[in-house]
């Protein structure tokens, strides 16, 4: 019996094959499942959106930023239970959410995988993200700092939760596009072996994601940008409060194109089953490298803005030629990620031994 992560969950079976034999899903037949063009576009600009501008890069800088003002020369509040340092409160708070999200995905995650209750869920998630990203218009004031801890925590509760159960959604968009559903028939057809069939599957996941990863850092670009001339308008190195009033007019900025963003994909999604995934790992080494990087540039918002523009492009770089370089050789997804995963060791080990010595 398949466990709910098998591929083959929910397959059609023929009389005289194995279940391997056949890994096809029912969805792939139905013509009201098809994935259309307008459809995985409405996918992409969901993600330009839920970047995560407004609730993972900005806010925990503004965060980071009351904190730094509300401790003053001390550099320490009372947290949880007793006085803490600053990076100390952000890493806790990080691990808070982390616990709450565990807890969320324990409740609710089955229905990123099955019946159709996900677009729903992701909808509400959204709503919640919108509501505290331009909650921050209110809070830009140090005497607002626990307001702030709190927002910071929700606000990367409904990131996560909101990210994971998007890219819920990609499995199905991938084998329901018009030349993997071709496929399907002519492998039930028999007129191509299983090898070939997999092989499609593969490279038609492989271009959704990566392609969803490109545009996405490509619309962010577009939206940093703006963000630059968002800066100068509201002159933040003029004094401190502007600095905290850009802030936060940046996160409600990302967080209203979030919300445009958003529309198409809840309007033309079609209800498939999808495909849970959580990950923590990354955001966790993110918020470490911001964390130390908002102290070096002592919060600067333009600054700042200035490396995520440089950083997104390099990532941009980057996921383009990952995936002309799989698609040139027809690599499969495992050893481009074994290839990324060496990548980012041989990228941490640098600084990680200047560190030790």
């Amino acid at each position: 019996m398949p466990d709910a992560g098998d591929p083959r969950k929910g397959c059609i079976i023929a009389d005289d094959s194995s279940e391997e034999d056949r890994p096809l899903a029912p969805d792939q037949f139905d013509p009201t499942y098809e994935t259309t063009r307008r459809e995985i576009w409405a996918y992409y600009a969901y993600y330009v959106g839920d970047s995560g501008l407004p609730l993972f890069n900005f806010a925990p800088t503004a965060f980071q930023n009351l904190l730094s003002q509300a401790a003053g020369d001390s550099e320490l509040l009372h947290f949880a239970g007793r006085d803490r340092t600053i990076n100390s409160i952000v890493l806790l708070a990080n691990g808070i959410s982390f616990a709450i999200q565990v807890v969320i995905f324990l409740i609710i995650g089955s229905y990123a995988d099955f019946g159709r209750s996900r677009p729903n869920i992701l909808m509400v998630l959204s709503i919640v993200a919108f509501g505290i990203g331009f909650g921050w218009l209110g809070v830009h004031t140090a005497n607002k700092w626990e307001v702030a801890a709190g927002m910071y925590i929700v606000g990367l509760v409904a990131y996560q939760t909101t990210l994971t159960f998007w890219t819920a959604a990609f499995p199905g968009l991938a084998r329901n596009a018009p030349q993997l559903r071709a496929k399907a028939e002519e492998y039930r057809d028999g007129t191509i072996t299983r090898e070939q069939y997999d092989h499609v599957d593969m490279m038609q996941r492989s271009r959704l994601a990566n392609m969803a990863f490109y545009v996405q850092s490509c619309g962010e670009i577009v939206i940093l940008a703006v963000i630059v001339g968002i800066l100068f308008a509201v002159n933040v190195r003029a004094s401190e409060a502007n600095n905290n009033w850009g802030l936060s007019v940046l996160i409600a900025f990302a967080t209203g194109v979030w919300l445009l963003l958003a529309i198409p994909w809840f309007l033309l999604e079609k209800r498939r089953p999808g495909y849970f995934l959580l990950g923590d790992s990354l955001n966790t080494t993110v918020t470490v490298i911001a964390t130390l990087q908002n102290t070096i540039v002592e919060y600067d918002t333009l600054t700042l803005t200035y490396l995520l523009l440089v950083g997104i492009a390099a990532q941009a770089v980057g996921i383009y030629s990952f995936w002309w370089i799989q698609q040139r050789f027809s690599l499969g997804t495992k050893p481009m990620l074994t290839a990324v995963m060496v990548a980012i060791i041989l990228l941490y080990v640098p600084p990680t031994i200047l560190l030790i010595t």
